[in-house]
């Protein structure tokens, strides 16, 4: 009878927590899905190999000479989940994306998943940061920077203020 009854509790118990579980999970379905969604709408853009050569610079049909493709002048964060200065200046790079939204891109690069981009743009050391005006080589700078330093080099290099 003890185990009968332990048994009727176990899957009141189970039932319960069931319920609970798909009324929480329908609550906050929308909430992740806005939040994703206000992600997409600003923000820095992450990028492939493939989307590197279209959006930034085709470097394999042009070896020799940079020609940066995009509209707008970027940045690119050649960066590692794993790095400390990279997770540093994530945040700073977020903020700044959505600051200077329209008048630049800022982009970031995996390092571990796309090692054969950071290897073409002799990537040793990270964070290392690509900025490129328009109709103008590419700069680069390795290492954390503080926003103040980013938002100099925004106005003096990308947007020529």
């Amino acid at each position: 009878m003890k185990n009968i009854f332990f048994a009727g509790i176990l899957l009141a118990m189970t039932i319960t927590a069931s319920a609970g579980n798909n009324t929480e999970n329908k609550e906050n379905k929308p909430k992740e899905i806005n939040q994703s969604k206000e992600i997409k709408k600003m923000g820095t853009i992450h990028l492939t190999k493939a989307e590197f050569l279209s959006k930034v610079s085709n470097y394999e049909a042009n070896p020799t000479e940079w020609k940066y493709l995009g509209d707008k002048p970027c940045i690119i964060d050649f960066y590692a989940a794993w790095c400390g200065p990279c997770k540093t200046i994530a945040p700073i790079l977020e903020d700044l994306a959505k600051e200077y939204e329209g008048q630049i891109y800022i982009y970031k690069v995996d390092t571990e998943a796309e090692q054969e981009l950071a290897a073409a743009f002799g990537i040793r050391s990270i964070p290392s940061i690509l900025f490129c005006p328009m109709g103008e080589a590419p700069q680069m700078a390795q290492g954390a920077m503080p926003k103040d330093a980013f938002k100099k080099a925004i106005t003096e290099v990308l947007l020529k203020k």
